[in-house]
């Protein structure tokens, strides 16, 4: 991907620091399995919940996957 962010992993639980499970889909996006916050590179905070990061960097939403490597044919 060529933006640049930053992932801080909290819980939303006294904000403790917390396990979380990331799982690499063949052909297609990150899934995060938690909370995750994001720092995105212009300092602006994003918090979701189970979100699915793009690997294939087409996404009009990055770092979120909006499901364009399917329609690109993306490999990875």
């Amino acid at each position: 991907m060529s933006d640049l962010f930053i992932c801080q992993l909290k819980s939303k639980v006294n904000m403790e620091k917390k396990t979380l499970k990331a799982k690499i889909l063949p052909n297609g996006p990150i899934l995060i399995e938690g909370v995750l916050e994001i720092t995105l590179a212009d300092k602006s905070i994003v918090t979701k919940e189970n979100p699915a990061i793009c690997r294939c960097g087409h996404s009009g939403n990055k770092p979120f996957c909006d499901g364009s490597h399917v329609k690109k044919e993306w490999k990875g």
